[in-house]
């Protein structure tokens, strides 16, 4: 319902109700605009109408206030009608009644008889005729129609104003009346919405709850099939509880015995735990004495060690190569130790003749005989195996924080690279004590690991040629860049050693191993002489660092094992090429008979306690520092050759080793913290 139309058109309805009904059209030109105003505006709207009404003659107020009835009358009655109904409906009967009661205490408003516009006031004739029309000439007669016509319309007009001025009060009733209604009609119209709120509220909660019923239908449904099932296996877990209580009494018997057994198993355990307790006591006690006996162990291995000598030297002695001329019978010879053929040779015997020496009679002069004396001899039959086994527990004292440097030293030719390096093929019996010492050190470092210790090993491989220090371990572009390797302390105030720019790598098998000694071999400076096809013409120093820790018992040791494969010491004659490169041969003998003689002179140093001891003099006693000092353990393995055109040579090899081996150094100490 329209908001702005109904309060007037429910007063309209009201006053209807009391008049009689006028079943003749209205004529009246009210738009649909008019009808929709307001109250207020439907004042506004009738005033321009007085106005008019009051310019205009009888004439035109007949017009203008002759419609207005039927609209008050006759349209807004079913509107009236309809909008109470519709109210009734929606608020209920309380509302409609409410209606009602202001309907029936309206005052009645007594109809106006209308009649229709362009109709004439004129009152019919008697019987019914129209009256005739006068002739033209008649003037006199049509003056009195025309008179008595004005009379009529005067009469007409004034009763047209009563009914006017009837009509005005009524209406100023009916505003007020519409105006009340219409307050009335807000209220109910608020109420209405309220109403209409709750209904849409109830119809949502409605509508829920046909939902909720639905879905409770469908759940029950449900349930039921649920129930007969559980029904169904309520009828079976009965037949199964049936058969676990028999499987239960069953059980019940078992538990009893078992209950029996788990208390005497329980009275097992408790000695086993006692007994457990006690191994572990012991344990720990084994354990702890196992520690004691490994420190006894380091320390009489280390007494071992030194009642050997700290400085001990080995010769050995190579097979004659094919090709090679069979040495003269007596040349050398290998004298039985004090417990006979059973003991390891330790003397040698070199036969030397001497063609510018003879007798009176002109016959030659017997040979000359150099005996000579070392810690062991190895004759040309030894193989690799037996020269490691005889040094592997010197190199064990690396483990135990002890500095190892052990020598090959011997003229060109002489088997110093062999006994080091190994042969090449990859033969296994071929190794040399590089390859085996670092294999050894793996598998003791893995024995003692159980004890609680823990090693790390870094490699380093470097040479010392013409007094210039180069990386063997050296790749890409930095291969042939030994200038640049210089050695230099660790740190301020440390006294370890350290080749700048030479690669330090972590080695931890045998692979990385051969693959570091493969590298090595690539990049030594060799060189043809007379004595030997390709001969090494530097020193090279394989050097590894072993770090161990007992992170249990707080202990920390470090050691380095440095392995030497000094170039061939030979005078300059025998040794020198002959070509081009002459001068270039020359320059190495001398750079290598020095370093050699430096080696020399700081072991005679050491030995005699002096105070100053000249390692500066060499590069090679220089990186040597550590390893050659009071508390390193030191071995020289002199090579000499089998043949009789090295006797020279080696003659001056045995006595070179045995000035060294007759030399003393003081007591070494391990490097632990």
């Amino acid at each position: 319902m329209d908001p702005q139309r109904s309060p007037l058109l429910e007063v309209k309805g009201n006053i209807e109700l009391k008049r009689p009904r006028i079943k003749a059209p209205s004529r009246l030109p009210l738009s649909g605009s008019r009808l929709k105003r307001r109250p207020d505006q439907m004042e506004d709207g009738l005033e321009p109408e007085k106005k008019r009404t009051r310019g205009l003659g009888a004439t035109t107020k007949i017009t203008t206030s002759h419609p207005r009835v039927p609209s008050l009358t006759t349209v807004p009655q079913t509107q009236g009608q309809t909008t109470a109904q519709k109210v009734s409906k929606k608020t209920g009967p309380r509302c409609s009644t409410a209606i009602a009661t202001g309907l029936k205490n309206q005052k009645p408003v007594p109809a106006v008889p209308v009649q229709k516009p362009g109709t004439s006031a004129v009152p019919p004739m008697a019987g019914g005729k129209k009256p005739s029309k006068r002739p033209a000439w008649d003037l006199k007669g049509q003056l009195c129609d025309l008179n008595a016509e004005l009379k009529r319309c005067r009469e007409r007009t004034q009763t047209l104003d009563q009914e006017n001025q009837q009509l005005q009060n009524q209406l100023r009733d009916a505003q007020q009346q519409a105006k009340a209604l219409g307050t009335e009609r807000r209220t109910l119209e608020g109420h209405l919405a309220k109403v209409q709120a709750q209904a849409e509220q109830g119809q949502q909660e409605l509508k829920n709850l046909r939902a909720c019923v639905l879905e409770l239908e469908e759940r029950l449904s449900t349930q039921e099939g649920l129930v007969q099932e559980l029904q169904k296996k309520q009828v079976e877990l009965q037949e199964e509880r049936r058969g676990l209580t028999s499987q239960l009494e069953e059980k019940e018997r078992r538990l009893q015995t078992s209950e029996a057994a788990l208390s005497s198993s329980r009275a097992e355990v408790a000695s086993l735990w006692q007994e457990t307790a006690a191994q572990a006591a012991l344990l720990a006690e084994r354990e702890e004495r196992l520690h004691g006996l490994e420190m006894e162990r380091r320390r009489l291995h280390n007494q071992l060690q030194e009642l050997k000598g700290n400085i001990r030297v080995f010769c050995r002695v190579r097979p004659v190569l094919p090709g090679e001329p069979t040495p003269p019978p007596g040349l050398l010879l290998f004298p039985s130790g004090p417990g006979g053929p059973s003991d390891p040779p330790t003397r040698l015997s070199l036969s030397r003749s001497d063609e510018r020496r003879g007798t009176l009679s002109g016959a030659p002069a017997p040979p000359t005989r150099h005996d000579f004396s070392f810690d062991r001899v190895f004759p040309p039959g030894s193989g690799q195996d037996e020269v490691f086994e005889e040094i592997a527990m010197l190199v064990q004292s690396a483990l135990d924080g002890y500095p190892v440097c052990i020598f090959a030293y011997g003229q060109t030719g002489s088997g110093k690279t062999f006994t080091m390096e190994g042969g090449p093929g990859g033969d296994p019996q071929l190794e040399g004590l590089i390859p085996r010492a670092l294999r050894h050190l793996f598998s003791v470092a893995q024995e003692l690991s159980g004890q609680g210790w823990t090693y790390s090993f870094v490699a380093s491989y470097v040479e010392i040629y013409n007094e210039t220090v180069r990386d063997l371990l050296a790749t890409g572009t930095r291969k042939g860049q030994g200038g640049e390797c210089e050695i230099r302390r660790a740190g301020p105030g440390s006294e370890e050693l350290t080749v700048t720019n030479a690669r330090y790598v972590p080695v931890s098998c045998e692979k990385e191993v051969e693959a570091l000694l493969h590298l090595a071999r690539q990049n030594r400076a060799v060189a043809r002489t007379a004595q030997n096809e390709r001969s090494s013409r530097s020193h090279s120093v394989f050097q590894l660092q072993i770090s161990g820790e007992h992170s249990s018992r707080g202990l920390q040791c470090g050691a380095s094992l440095s392995l030497v494969d000094l170039a061939g010491s030979e005078r300059l004659d025998p040794g020198l090429a002959l070509g081009p490169g002459e001068r270039e041969r020359l320059r190495e003998t001398q750079a290598i008979n020095s370093s050699l003689s430096t080696l020399g002179l700081v072991i005679m140093a050491l030995s005699n306690k002096e105070s100053h001891v000249p390692y500066r003099n060499s590069k090679l006693t220089y990186l040597l520092q550590n390893s050659l000092g009071g508390s390193a353990k030191m071995l020289m393995f002199v090579n000499i050759s089998p043949l009789e055109e090295n006797v020279s040579e080696s003659l001056n090899s045995l006595r070179f080793a045995s000035k060294v081996n007759q030399c003393v150094i003081g007591t070494a100490q391990a490097n632990r913290k």
